[in-house]
């Protein structure tokens, strides 16, 4: 191994090195090499990479060329399992601590750590405040500080998560350990808040540009959206994503398709691990066509043939939008991003602000109920956690399930709860036969007799207590699907062989605090009114851009993220409007000429004898609109008709939905 303050020349070789021989690529991509190499001179660095720009590359590569342990902190636990077996499969020793592990097995990651075993750590957020990781962490030789998803630790971030304020604790405890942050989305306010919350001894960024060449970005207002739809996935082939906003709507939208004849199928958080796992592999391995999705989806996910992303409802922010539509064409094909659009889109935009922020005495009044409904006397409560079932909260309470998710966020920003809303809590499982009468069970079948044989290899002590247990590695031991895994221990659990407690989702709360009276809760600025504000102020930029049909709409997205120097792309709705527009000045030059000629007497001229002239129909229309919008001609009162007329039927003719995104030189055949 090499130390962090070898000479970059030398380091540089290394890295390269490090890189084809662990990962197979010829040469570093984009700005990979620049984060790599600052990080690995203990500077304290920002990187900004698109999605699918190579983010784990800038992190890894230098792991392996220190002496130590790169911790990297991230919240997407399946993208954390996923990193880790595929680091395994290339001979690097990676582990992994996140919510729902036994205290046994985070001790035998961590101790691994002290020994020197192990070359990357990922914890997820919420472990890093334990007093086990912390006392653990001490005896660490620790090379530097990854945090995957930086956009989080800022509060005027879109996805602001409480449990990224805990870096700072980290820091204080590993002083001249480096920190590498890395994200692909981030205005440059949130750039500079995210350096100063993670202590950052000089301000160090790098970034890429976030244009995607390839991708076309359209917006269509339409009326109806489910038809405009089905003419997009109908002139586009290819792998799609439809993005909506409710679970109740995902279905829906996804059985609507498969009565229109495209396959499809939905994805939300809801769902259990091992419907999500199956469906997301159906979609990726292109046996369903569709996947229609809450945001839950997407995160992580590497399918790089996407042909089009499109938005049935219109997301709360630009950074959200854009880091959706980007999974869009990652493999450099051409790919659309389509946002359908109309004015009830607005109108349930600007009611988001009253859903996500309601009334302070509202808040106040699910805090006292929510004491009343878990019978926590005042004084008392602190360090409790309940399982939160909002619905059974809300029926007896007489509430709406979205203004009490956001009355408990605010709480929890107040630091009054610890709102966990998709904790992940790993299945459990014990065997409820002794073995000896486990011995003596007759006739499994091949299934059932291999996958409790991968449960007696993996974990021990199941005779005697529940074992936390991992579907997906039973599923590689005994060489079947997860699904499969959940089927046969679900069917085991009804002949009273075993008792499987398959992962949970239900929400969590933890009260941080000893209960007050509800009027006594204090509800900060920087916890109330500034991030209304801010949601305010990021509805109404999404809305801009949605209605703004004058200005390039990749230029839009990079202007909004400090992109200034962007040209047009030539390729989304707007610009190619434009060049139709100007082909259409082109066209008509002889007829504006015409027109032009008949008015230089400075009479007055009826339109009908435009009409007379032997002008073709659709130039004569353009010509006349063209000269009208330019104010070079007027027209009075009584033949106003006309241009009205045709400035009309060119409006119904853009929002028609049968006006698809293709244009003639784009269909196949």
């Amino acid at each position: 191994m090499t130390s962090a303050h070898t000479p970059c020349h030398t380091m540089t070789d290394r890295y390269l090195q490090l890189l084809r021989q662990y990962w197979g690529h010829a040469d570093f991509r984009g700005i990979q090499r620049d984060i790599i190499e600052s990080i690995g001179s203990g500077h304290d660095t920002l990187g900004l990479m698109p999605t699918g720009g190579g983010k784990s590359v800038t992190f890894q590569v230098p792991a392996m060329a220190q002496e130590g342990v790169c911790i990297v902190i991230t919240p997407l636990i399946a993208l954390m399992k996923d990193q880790v077996q595929n680091l395994r499969r290339r001979g690097i020793m990676a582990a992994a601590i996140y919510s729902g592990m036994s205290r046994h097995e985070i001790l035998v990651a961590l101790d691994n750590c002290i020994l020197g075993d192990t070359k990357m750590l990922y914890v997820s957020p919420e472990r890093i405040a334990s007093d086990l990781f912390r006392n653990k962490l001490r005896r660490i030789n620790v090379s530097f500080i990854t945090v995957d998803e930086a956009h989080c630790i800022s509060q005027w971030g879109y996805d602001f998560r409480p449990s990224y304020l805990h870096i700072a604790d980290i820091r204080r405890l590993k002083p001249g350990v480096p920190v590498l942050a890395l994200t692909a989305t981030a205005t440059p306010e949130v750039v500079d808040d995210i350096q100063e919350r993670l202590g950052f001894k000089e301000k160090r960024v790098y970034s890429m540009s976030f244009e995607r060449k390839n991708l076309a970005y359209v917006v269509r207002d339409v009326r109806d959206k489910h038809m405009q739809m089905l003419n997009i996935l109908r002139a586009v082939d290819g792998s799609s994503i439809v993005y909506v906003r409710s679970r109740s709507r995902a279905k829906a939208v996804s059985d609507w398709l498969n009565e229109q004849g495209v396959s499809a199928t939905f994805y939300h958080a809801g769902l259990e691990p091992s419907v999500k796992d199956e469906r997301q592999k159906a979609w990726h391995d292109d046996k369903l066509r569709v996947m229609v999705a809450t945001n839950a989806f997407g995160m992580g996910i590497d399918k790089p043939d996407v042909r089009t992303v499109i938005h049935i409802d219109c997301p709360s922010s630009i950074e959200a939008y854009f880091q959706e539509a980007g999974r869009a064409g990652r493999d450099g094909g051409k790919a659309y991003a389509v946002l359908l659009f109309n004015h009830s889109d607005q109108l349930k935009l600007d009611k988001r602000v009253d859903d996500e922020f309601p009334d302070k005495e509202f808040v106040r009044d699910v805090y006292e109920h929510l004491a009343y409904f878990y019978q926590v006397g005042y004084e008392s409560g602190c360090g409790h956690t309940f399982a939160f079932d909002i619905q059974k909260f809300c029926i007896t309470y007489g509430y709406f399930p979205i203004r009490v998710n956001s009355a408990l966020k605010i709480l929890s920003r107040a630091g009054y709860l610890d709102y966990d809303m998709e904790p992940d809590a790993a299945s459990r499982l014990r065997f409820t036969l002794d073995r000896d009468e486990l011995y003596r069970y007759n006739n499994p079948s091949p299934v059932e007799e291999a996958v409790v044989s991968a449960l007696l290899r993996k974990y021990s002590g199941l005779f005697t207590d529940y074992s936390y247990i991992d579907e997906t590695l039973l599923a590689h031991d005994a060489g079947v699907t997860r699904q499969t895994v959940y089927l046969t221990l679900r069917n085991l659990t009804q002949r009273h062989i075993v008792h499987y407690i398959p992962q949970r989702k239900m929400p969590t709360i933890t009260y941080l605090r000893d209960r007050i009276d509800g009027k006594d809760v204090a509800l900060p600025r920087e916890v109330y009114e500034e991030r209304r504000e801010q949601f305010a102020k990021r509805i109404k930029r999404i809305v801009a851009y949605a209605v703004n049909d004058n200005v390039c709409r990749s230029r839009q997205l990079l202007r909004y993220f400090g992109e200034t120097k962007s040209c047009d792309c030539g390729i989304c709705d707007v610009c190619t409007d434009h060049e139709s527009s100007r082909t259409s000045m082109q066209a008509t030059e002889k007829e504006r000429a015409a027109i032009l000629h008949l008015l230089s007497d400075g009479m007055r001229h009826d339109v009908t004898e435009l009409n007379a002239s032997g002008m073709p129909y659709m130039q004569m229309r353009c010509a006349l609109e063209y000269l009208i919008d330019e104010e070079i001609i007027e027209y009075e009162e009584p033949l106003m008709w006309w241009p009205e007329m045709t400035r009309r039927m060119l409006d119904e003719r853009r929002a028609d939905p049968n006006n698809t995104i293709i244009h003639d030189n784009d269909r196949k055949d």
